[in-house]
Parts: C-alpha cells; structure tokens; sequence
C-alpha cells in the first residue's frame, strides 16, 4: 500500500520512518527535502506499508514545475534522489514500488520521474580480484527497461562511490589503509597539520576555498548563497560539521561531513595550494573517520569513483586516494528516467542539455571573477 497525500505525512516522523531502510540517504531526508523545498522544488513524500502496517519502502519524491511561459499550466518534472529506499534484493517490493513511481509519474502529468536508487550492480572494480557483480541488480534493471525506463542522458549524482568500512578500532582502519597512505597521514601528523570542527562563522571562508578549488580543478559550482544556506542548515539540525585542516593556523584544506542512519558522507572537499607537501588530506579523512565512528556509523562513503576505472576518467587521482584510505568500489545503477510523456521528454531532454552548457560556462566565469576578487 503506498500513500502519496503529501498534506497527510507526519514531517516530524519522516527521518525517523526512513532511517532504517535498506540504503537510507542524507539525500532522502526532511531536511534535504526542505531545503530543496526553498529552491523551488515541491515535496511529495511516499511511503510504501505491508498489511501489518510496517513500512517497506519510502520515497522522497521532489517536484519541479519547467516550461511555465511555454506550455499553460505549465508541466513537471519528479526526482527520487538517491532513492526510493527499498530492499533491491526483494523483487516482489522492487518491482511494487517502481510501478507505482510510474503511476505518481502519469498522475502527476509529468514529463518524466528520475531516480537515482543506491542499486548495487557489483562491488570492485571491474577486471579486478575484488571485482563482484550483483546478478539481482542487473536483472531489475533488465525489467525496468521492459516497462519504459531508460538510462538517464542526464546523471544527477556519482554512479559509483566508494565506502569506508568503520568497523573494528582504529588499528583495523590502519590495517586497510595501503602503505603510501599510512605514510602520508603519519606525515601530516609529524608536520604539525592540525585539524578542527569548523562553526558557522567559517562558511565564507569555506565556500571561498571551495570556489578555488573549482577552478582549479575544473568542475561546476553553484553561488555562495546556496552552499551558506545549504552547510548551515544541516549544522543547525545536527546532521553536518565541516573538518578544518591547519597549518600554523591557517586553513589549507577542509571538508563537510553529513550522517544520518548509521552512514557518514564525504560531500564537499576544498583546498588551497599552500602546504600540500604536508598532505593535510590524508589527515582530514583519518579524523573524519574518527567523527563518523562517534556518531555511531559503521559506514563512510566517500562520494564519487570512475564511471571508467582506468586513467582515462577525469576522477581516476580522486580514486586512487580514496583507495588508498582502504575503501571498497560500490557500483550502483546511476540515475534512470521513465518518460511518462515521451514526446516531451524527447523535447525536453534534447533541448536542456544545451542550454546547461550556456549556463555552465556563464558559471565558471562567475566562479574565476569571485575568486579573484
């Protein structure tokens, strides 16, 4: 049975309704809800119960309305961010709550409903030792794809990731690691890095330092406005601190750590180019590592691997650090669309990605002027 009268739902409840279910997200909590709520999105929360009334899925669906001064009435679009939360190992519940995400998607006479589910295809690299293929994933995308979904042009999160096991003591942690990064954070000790946990008062000074690193790097950041907020809501609610790496009291690095539901992630890293010899990062994750744990997680993902695990891929440096840390690839299915309105969605997504791309290179240009400034 599911129930979608979003005027119905207990918002108080929500986190706790969700908070055990298999894959429970950051992504699929009130409070990221609410905050997407103030950008412009519309929360339209399901929940999925048994006839003992115990809840076995739950989705946090967010609606959009696109096209207003084009179509009238205007139309819509719905996102499942890394969600819905379902045991992806039962098929009768999987394929349950898929069918009617295409029914909310018809209901709601939207373009197309995207979601993004944590559904393992396989753990490892690929052609590697660890490499473990899940043949339940694969075959419930087969299925999807039966009834009308498609692997999305438009890819909202990582695919994959990378996850830290936190159990056993730090010596286990250690043990994990590979030897050139237990090298690296025993030298950050050495070099007198110093790492704490940043206040409100640091987020200017955090979203400039994320600002350099975009450029630097070369990827797309959103306005500062949208980090303050964002950073400074989860703060206030208790989900998220940002850690603060130093060196003679200045920050040369830090990043914004999230937990809910017995999981910890890594979502936002930012550095400068000062002292990157006395390898502050390494640091940073150890004592991330140590955060997570005395909150009670027993998982770190660390946010982001290849979609091609060889030197090609723009994140292969990225992963060879998080490996180096000790973590495990999580290969998941990526985001998929099910164009409830085919003729639209063709329209839709053939026309967006063009003007992305305007807006992504008007956003860089915004980002290089700020750090300059």
């Amino acid at each position: 049975m599911m129930r979608d009268d979003a005027a119905q739902w207990d918002e108080i409840l929500w986190d706790e309704i969700i908070q055990d279910l298999p894959g429970a997200h950051i992504l699929q909590t009130r409070e990221w809800g609410q905050f997407k709520a103030a950008t412009g999105w519309q929360m339209l929360p399901q929940v999925w119960r048994d006839d003992q009334g115990t809840v076995r899925a739950a989705a946090m669906v967010l609606r959009r309305s696109v096209l207003q001064r084009v179509f009238p009435g205007g139309l819509s679009v719905l996102y499942v961010p890394r969600g819905p939360l379902v045991d992806w190992n039962d098929a009768e519940w999987s394929k349950k709550v898929i069918s009617d995400l295409q029914s909310l998607a018809r209901r709601q006479k939207a373009i197309f409903i995207k979601i993004d589910p944590e559904l393992i295809l396989g753990t490892g690299a690929p052609g590697t030792a660890e490499d473990r293929p899940n043949p339940a994933g694969e075959r419930l995308l087969e299925d999807m794809q039966r009834t009308g979904w498609r692997f999305s042009d438009e890819q909202v999160q990582f695919r994959n990731t990378v996850w830290l096991d936190l159990q056993g003591d730090e010596a286990d942690w250690l043990a994990r690691m590979k030897q050139k990064a237990r090298y690296n954070l025993r030298l950050a000790q050495r070099k007198g890095v110093q790492v704490r946990v940043g206040t409100v008062e640091d987020l200017p000074m955090l979203y400039h330092l994320y600002a350099e690193t975009s450029v630097r790097d070369g990827f797309v950041i959103r306005g500062e406005k949208y980090y303050q907020t964002l950073w400074k809501a989860f703060m206030e609610c208790g989900l998220a601190e940002p850690l603060i790496a130093e060196v003679e009291g200045e920050a040369v690095a830090a990043i914004f750590l999230f937990s809910f539901g017995g999981r910890a992630w890594y979502l936002y890293g930012m550095s400068s180019q000062a002292h990157r010899d006395r390898m502050p990062n390494y640091l940073l994750q150890w004592e991330a590592m140590r955060w997570a744990k005395g909150r009670g997680c027993t998982q770190y993902d660390l946010w982001g691997a290849p979609d091609i695990f060889d030197e090609s891929d723009s994140m292969w440096g990225v992963f060879r650090f998080k490996e180096g840390l000790g973590g495990q690839v999580i290969r998941t299915a990526g985001a998929w669309d099910y164009p409830a309105r085919p003729l639209l969605y063709y329209l839709y997504t053939r026309v967006l990605p063009r003007i992305l791309d305007i807006l992504r290179r008007r956003g860089r240009a915004r980002t290089r002027q700020e750090v300059v400034l």
